[in-house]
């Protein structure tokens, strides 16, 4: 296969990623034909996924909207993925032109397309780091300095928690990262539930044990411990379509098809 310009050295091109199959779910066009075969297969065995993604974008969109609303201007991304439209620094700079952002991730693809998109961009930054290093990922000078200034940070998960598993300890790796954040800083976080759907959660574990980031989903319960020390904003834990719809409407009669959870927090 001949390497596209945005795909580093090294990238392995014969396994899928799941970097690229949410690309593919989200019709971006950063994506290889093993990814999209992944993407299709999952989709014969659950239709909605391509829904879902789009719901936990949608997510994404109003929560950085609200923080933005409400004087939040530095923003963390961890597990960023590929940019696509309605991107971080994209959403929070229609309220706070001054918005500063640092997109994280493990993947050297989204690493090196986010560079190349961000390119020119003084208020955007890029690191490759790993949730599951967080000192490492705390170390690097870009995450430092966003920190360090004092402000507050809303410090962005967004469907990237469970791709931590059980053995990595996620709480004990989010209590690194809230211990570091500013007074007044925020948690958004969205993360693939057992519930709503629970009898597509093994087999959409299964098909995740193919790509090198197994899929961890877990109860709503758990997911709402990962916001200890943080004051939950209402509706709580919640599932995707419900965190503050623009439209109370488009909710729709089941938003547990839309099997993510979803919740933002203030630090106590």
């Amino acid at each position: 296969m001949r390497r596209p310009n945005w795909v580093p050295a090294g990238t392995d091109l014969d396994k899928p990623n799941a970097a690229r199959v949410y690309d593919y779910y989200l019709g971006g066009s950063h994506n290889f034909e093993v990814d999209r075969r992944m993407a299709r297969r999952a989709m014969e065995l659950w239709p909605d996924l391509p829904a879902i993604m789009r719901s936990n974008r949608a997510f994404l969109r109003r929560s950085v909207q609200y923080l933005a609303e409400r004087g939040v201007s530095r923003f963390l991304d961890i597990g960023s993925g590929i940019p696509t439209f309605g991107a971080v620094h994209e959403v929070a700079r229609v309220t706070r032109p001054e918005a500063r952002v640092v997109y994280v991730d493990r993947d050297p693809v989204a690493v090196a397309h986010s560079r190349l998109l961000l390119k020119g961009d003084p208020l955007s930054e890029v690191v490759e780091a790993d949730l599951r290093d967080t000192s490492d990922l705390l170390a690097r000078p870009e995450v430092a300095a966003l920190l360090d200034a004092g402000e507050p940070v809303a410090l962005m998960l967004v469907a990237v928690v469970h791709f931590v598993t059980d053995e990595e300890e996620p709480g004990k790796l989010l209590a690194a990262l809230r211990e570091r954040l500013p007074e007044g800083s925020a948690l958004v976080l969205s993360h693939a539930s057992l519930e709503g759907r629970p009898d597509q959660a093994g087999p959409h574990q299964d098909l995740y044990k193919l790509t090198p980031t197994p899929l961890t989903m877990r109860s709503r319960e758990q997911i709402t411990e990962f916001f200890d020390g943080f004051e939950l904003v209402a509706p709580g834990v919640v599932y995707l379509p419900e965190w503050r719809p623009e439209n109370p409407d488009a909710v729709g009669p089941h938003p547990e098809r839309m099997t993510g959870m979803a919740g933002v927090g203030f630090l106590r």
